[in-house]
């Protein structure tokens, strides 16, 4: 698999990145999220905060970029709507944000992409087709650290039998940095402790002041049970789910039976990819 492989039509969401340090003493972060985002949820997009504030207070870094890489159609999963639905509706939940943006790269790649392949991706098109970010200091630039943004729970897959490819696992705790945001439930200690200390080092463990606890799962169970998601998703994306018979009384995506053979339109006019 090449990270300098790209779709038909595929042009990088930069238009989000930022350029340029506040601080040249910082170090520039580029936080991603990698997921199904089926549907997307006010949790998905609240770790970009929580993490950029951590982050802020607790660390050198200065965040850049946050970028939501929904996975592509050969992911299988249950409850999963078909790619394009998924990245109109991360499209609308972040319309309005300053920072959050939206990656089809991995969405409309052919073949499933792990995620270490993501993170190479995004460290070709921001560290080598941009150059960096740049320091502040005349036209200096400094190359961003990539980041996998994701909630604790994720740390205890690492040591989960045929989860993880032991390649894939050691690429990325060698290469990117990780964010693991605590989740209820979640004992991080243990799963840190199946780790070396190398490893260790480079994944940070943000603490969530407000506990939240939404998920994809709990809003596909709400929808089949026809309870309202209203405050736990946004807006845009109730109605775009009620215009596209996503999600239906099996719990699941509806819309290959529904929609089967029709093109489904971008929800804005930004939206990238084919």
């Amino acid at each position: 698999m090449d990270k300098t492989q790209q779709p038909p039509g595929y042009t990088f969401p930069d238009r989000k990145l930022k350029r340029k340090l506040s601080s040249p003493t910082r170090i520039p972060l580029v936080l991603v999220a990698c997921g199904s985002f089926s549907p997307i949820t006010y949790l998905h997009m609240r770790l970009f905060e929580v993490a950029r504030d951590w982050t802020k207070f607790n660390t050198d870094y200065e965040v850049v970029g946050c970028f939501l890489s929904p996975v592509g159609d050969k992911y299988v999963k249950a409850g999963l709507a078909s790619a394009p639905h998924r990245l109109n509706m991360c499209e609308l939940a972040t319309r309005d944000s300053e920072m959050i943006d939206v990656d089809p790269w991995e969405a409309y790649m052919k073949e499933y992409q792990p995620t270490a392949i993501v993170l190479d991706h995004f460290d070709y098109e921001i560290n080598e087709k941009i150059g960096g970010i740049e320091t502040g200091e005349g036209q200096q630039k400094a190359k961003a650290r990539i980041a996998l943004l994701a909630g604790a729970d994720l740390i205890q897959t690492f040591s989960a039998p045929g989860v993880w490819s032991e390649k894939d696992l050691d690429h990325i705790l060698n290469n990117y940095k990780i964010f693991a945001v605590e989740r209820a439930g979640t004992d991080i200690d243990d799963a840190l402790a199946t780790l070396g200390q190398k490893f260790k080092d480079n994944i940070y463990v943000v603490h969530q002041l407000i506990q939240n606890d939404v998920s994809s799962t709990k809003i596909r169970l709400f929808l089949k049970r026809d309870m309202s998601v209203r405050y736990l998703i946004p807006q845009p994306v109730i109605q775009y789910i009620d215009e596209h018979g996503l999600y239906g009384d099996d719990g699941t995506s509806s819309v290959h039976d529904k929609e089967k053979g029709k093109a489904i339109e971008p929800a804005s006019s930004s939206s990238n990819g084919p």
